[in-house]
């Protein structure tokens, strides 16, 4: 006699999202985050770039993630310029705050 289970359904990312609040509101910030760089991206020198992640939105805060106290350096420069351009653009950015990410050593 085989021994058959019931599998639950599978669920892509996209139906878990739309059914989940929670999720649903996290996926449109992360859409949002990435839209504010995207708006950004001309004021950030092309070597600087790559170094740059969207990061977390909270409230009227949005956090950029930088890879290196270098980059985080040259790019504190740019910070009123760019949230001065968000604001222009219509998004509501009181503060945007940086934040370093190291790379884990083995």
């Amino acid at each position: 006699m085989e021994n058959h289970r019931r599998l639950a359904p599978t669920v892509t990312l996209h139906q878990a999202v739309g059914e989940s609040p929670s999720l649903a509101r996290l996926a449109q910030l992360v859409r949002e985050s990435n839209q504010r760089l995207k708006a950004i991206e001309t004021l950030i020198p092309a070597s600087l770039r790559a170094a740059i992640q969207a990061g977390p939105i909270e409230g009227d805060t949005w956090c950029l993630l930088v890879s290196g106290n270098a980059a985080a350096a040259k790019l504190r420069q740019l910070v009123p310029m760019m949230q001065a351009s968000l604001v222009r653009q219509g998004w509501k950015v009181k503060t945007i705050r940086l934040k370093i990410l190291f790379a884990r050593r083995p």
